[in-house]
């Protein structure tokens, strides 16, 4: 496969990743991805599901969530999951829903979470990098083998690195927008 596409593709699963997983930062607003991928063990332990396949999250303005379970025997469970998961929100049951009440965040903690977001958008561009990397071998083995010629191999290697160069902005854009959202009061 060229390495450029390959490149172009596994590049941006990872931004796709990384959108995913600054969902679940919290922030002082109140939003259904927040909870949305907290694992639930159901039905006594026989399957681990995601909170958004047992149950409707929606919001209670901006700083409230309702959620209710598809079916109500799984309630305790998601109570408990809830419990146990690093938000540090404390579920409050409500005959078959469960009502959520997120905090605003203090500026300790605001600084926490955006040290987070640098952290797991730091893992991000290391792992860009090294597919960057990678996709140049790539092109460099091709050109030893005489696969290409050597003008095909320069115009690959600067297609990969501004392929690169604008994944790195889009995950700095990322960034801010979450940093803004977090520090937003």
């Amino acid at each position: 496969m060229d390495p450029i596409i390959q490149f172009k593709q596994q590049s941006s699963k990872v931004i796709e990743l990384l959108k995913e997983d600054l969902k679940s930062v919290r922030t002082g607003r109140a939003t259904p991805s927040l909870v949305e991928n907290i694992l639930v063990d159901a039905y006594g332990g026989q399957s681990k599901l995601r909170l958004l396949e047992l149950a409707t999250i929606t919001t209670d303005g901006p700083s409230a969530l309702s959620i209710v379970p598809f079916d109500p025997s799984v309630l305790t469970e998601i109570e408990k999951s809830i419990l146990k998961s690093p938000l540090g929100i404390s579920p409050i049951v409500q005959g078959n829903a469960i009502s959520l009440k997120v905090p605003s965040l203090s500026e300790e903690q605001r600084e926490k979470f955006v040290k987070l977001v640098g952290q797991k958008v730091e893992e991000r561009k290391n792992i860009i990098r090294n597919l960057r990397d990678n996709a140049r071998k790539s092109t460099k083995a091709a050109f030893e083998k005489k696969e290409i010629t050597e003008d095909d191999k320069f115009r690959q290697e600067k297609e990969i690195d501004l392929a690169s160069q604008k994944n790195m902005e889009e995950i700095e854009l990322l960034r801010e927008h979450k940093e803004m959202e977090i520090r937003e009061v």
